[in-house]
């Protein structure tokens, strides 16, 4: 487990090959350096592979609403971050065209939060993205669907 801000977790690669993977990580790892949304609210980077990412985030009381559960929206930015690593397999800068977010149980501080992305498909400039958000007991907390749109921007 890594800071998401400063490192992700590479699979091992033999000296100087190159892969689709060890490409896409090198752009996921460029992208998340830079994404200070993410690295202030403590999230890691558990897993890093071409449509496949796993996040967590540990939920602290100023991440709860006037109810002291989980602000929906930070359920949604953990989904979401999950999601723009797992689309973002190429040289290619990838977008979220759109997201749809289902919450099924709520929680609270002190409970960590982790977002598993998973590509259902890819086609031309396009991808289909579902996200699971599970409490530490591995409880679903959110389902999250995402497309996604791959620009002509490279990083």
């Amino acid at each position: 487990m890594t800071d998401v801000a400063t490192e992700r977790h590479d699979a091992a690669q033999p000296a100087g090959e190159t892969t689709d993977a060890a490409a896409s990580a090198r752009l996921n790892r460029v992208m998340m350096e830079r994404d200070l949304a993410s690295a202030s609210l403590g999230m890691i980077v558990e897993r890093d592979d071409p449509g496949h990412a796993v996040v967590s985030m540990r939920v602290r009381d100023d991440m709860t609403n006037g109810f002291a559960i989980t602000h929906g929206g930070l359920v949604f930015t953990l989904a979401d971050t999950a999601f723009a690593i797992a689309c973002n397999e190429d040289h290619r800068v990838t977008v979220a065209a759109g997201a749809d977010i289902t919450f099924l149980k709520s929680t609270v501080a002190g409970q960590t939060l982790t977002a598993t992305a998973v590509r259902r498909t890819r086609s031309g400039r396009t991808g289909l993205y579902d996200v699971t958000v599970v409490d530490e007991q591995g409880d679903a907390v959110a389902e999250f669907r995402g497309r996604s749109i791959t620009t002509d921007r490279t990083i």
